[in-house]
């Protein structure tokens, strides 16, 4: 049977089970815009920017665990995916994107709308592909697929020139598509495993270090079970956050940069660390040279380059997650409460999380409230900022997928998009965007996205007019030199939302952000409550830059 390639296109989507795709039409893709309109069996989601587009894919990817497809023509529409695009790179998650481009005798000519998109997102990308001929089309979306989502997921690109939509070839969609040179170890090595698990045995102060990886692998249920047998106290990165249960006893919360000063203090005394899914980023161990340098090392990664990059592992375990940790639990032996349980207790009680509780509408109040109010079943995604940390560290997240962010680039602009793309792959749950004045202006124009698709995010703006995080290391470190950190011109929020077509709500109280919480949760309809918070509130606990983790700022 001979189809366009945009037919062929289509028909593999819906192959492979896509629901929906985040986009924008453009000269050089409305070839396939046209069959989408004839023929789609998937919903397209118009964002108002292909940023946007490729945020949105990323967030519907992150809550649930699939791969997130997004379209964008050639040219400014290619490129305005780039940030995106990075944005999942650095953190591991499946997307699939689809630019349009010139014919192929233009390409290389610099015609109208012509970048060399490949070029651009080689360095960003799991894989990428410019398809030159139709025949090859099926095939190609089947790999991208496969490297998208399988062993260290990631985003591919896969770029069309229009006359490759538009020429016809023969169409088979085979259920299985070698990709040569791409391996993956699945199984890790059971000797490496069993050494692991006796020297498990012999720690007396073993710390466990969860990151995004076991999300990614689906494994929380198989680290509940490994910590519950070993009985060892676990901390977690900003992307592990929900992997283990954060009300749990054994739980000590996120570490790092803004980590609590317990999990810091906890993982420099330790003499074990058993790192699961992480990757040793400079936010969480802070200087490398002086990360627990007496600790050994037992590190499981199911990217080999990972291994040994940033701290040298003593037991390094290359494997899926779900699989090492099944094993490892198998062969490890119950432990029992002993002085280092007695010395993480203390810690978490004598150091809790602690701010100024006055009549002021504070951050952390805003978030706990938001905790107390949906008793921690929603999505949370938040944008890049103070905002992000107050996020991490006050709500407890019990459940995976339940907090979604920007990690490695710490993207501005995320949250509002991935918060779309979050209620649109899981419309039984409530989403909750949390963003800065700052940040929710960079993609303030998904308002219109949100609001006319009738997608009930309720959005959290922390409004302390500045660019907090940047004013905060200008206060910290720069004697107070707020160099073009004000936000002022800034506008009342509530009425943006209102313009739109939605409902907000601007608040400066307790009270009145109370009200406007309980009438947020009441309705399930778009919602946005515009906090006007103090100017000059800090995230603490803090660890200066080139500091040990267990020196931090902040912490009485």
């Amino acid at each position: 049977m001979k189809l366009s390639g945009t037919e062929i296109l289509v028909e593999c989507l819906h192959r492979e089970g896509v629901e929906v795709v985040f986009g924008i039409p453009g000269g050089a893709i409305m070839p396939l815009y046209d069959t989408i309109y004839q023929k789609a069996s998937f919903t397209h989601l118009l964002t108002k920017h292909e940023q946007g587009a490729a945020h949105a894919a990323d967030g519907y990817a992150r809550a649930t665990g699939k791969v997130g497809v997004c379209f964008a023509t050639s040219g400014p529409g290619a490129t305005n995916l780039v940030t995106g695009l990075a944005n999942a790179y650095l953190d591991s998650i499946p997307i699939v994107a689809f630019t349009g481009q010139v014919i192929t005798p233009f390409i290389g000519t610099d015609a109208f709308q012509e970048v060399d998109i490949i070029g651009i997102t080689l360095p960003i990308t799991k894989n990428n592909y410019l398809v030159m001929d139709t025949r090859d089309l099926a095939g190609v979306i089947k790999e991208a697929f496969h490297l998208a989502k399988n062993g260290r997921p990631g985003p591919v690109l896969i770029d069309l020139p229009k006359d490759v939509q538009q020429a016809q070839a023969e169409f088979s969609y085979s259920d299985k598509r070698k990709c040569t040179g791409y391996r993956t170890t699945l199984k890790g090595n059971l000797n490496q495993i069993k050494k692991a698990a006796l020297t498990i045995q012999k720690a007396k102060k073993p710390i466990i270090y969860a990151g995004g990886g076991v999300i990614t692998s689906n494994a929380s249920k198989e680290l509940r079970n490994f910590v519950q047998k070993v009985n060892i106290p676990i901390t977690t990165t900003l992307m592990g956050l929900g992997s283990f249960p954060e009300e749990h006893p054994l739980a000590l919360g996120m570490l790092g940069m803004h980590g609590l000063f317990s999990a810091n203090t906890a993982v420099s005394e330790a003499d074990i660390i058993i790192a699961l899914g992480v990757r040793f980023d400079d936010r969480v161990i802070g200087n490398a040279k002086i990360f627990c340098p007496d600790a050994k090392i037992i590190h499981v990664d199911i990217d080999p380059a990972e291994i040994s990059k940033n701290v040298r592992a003593d037991i390094p375990i290359v494997g899926d997650l779900k699989y090492v940790l099944t094993k490892l639990t198998q062969f490890v032996e119950p432990r029992q409460e002993n002085k280092w349980l007695e010395r993480i207790a203390y810690l978490k009680e004598k150091y809790p999380l602690q701010y100024n509780e006055d009549d002021e509408l504070r951050p952390q109040y805003i978030i706990e409230k938001l905790y107390e109010q949906t008793k921690g079943d929603a999505i949370v995604v938040t944008d890049v900022g103070q905002h992000q940390m107050w996020a991490a560290q006050h709500y407890k997240y019990n459940q995976p997928r339940s907090f979604i962010t920007s990690g490695g680039l710490g993207t501005m602009g995320f949250g509002l998009p991935a918060a779309i793309g979050a209620q649109v792959g899981c419309p039984e749950k409530r989403v909750f965007c949390i963003a800065g004045d700052g940040g929710f202006q960079m993609n303030i124009q998904e308002l219109a996205t949100a609001i006319y698709n009738k997608i009930p995010v309720v959005v959290l703006i922390m409004n302390n007019g500045y660019l907090g995080m940047v004013r905060q290391w200008q206060e910290l470190f720069f004697e107070k030199r707020y160099s073009q950190t004000s936000l002022k011109g800034s506008p009342d929020f509530a009425k943006v939302a209102q313009v739109y077509g939605g409902k907000g709500i601007r608040v400066s109280n307790r009270e009145d952000f109370d009200t406007a919480l309980a009438q947020a949760l009441s309705e399930k309809t778009f919602f946005l409550i515009d906090c006007l918070i103090p100017a000059e509130e800090n995230v603490f606990p803090m660890v200066a830059p080139g500091e040990s983790i267990n020196k931090m700022l902040g912490v009485n």
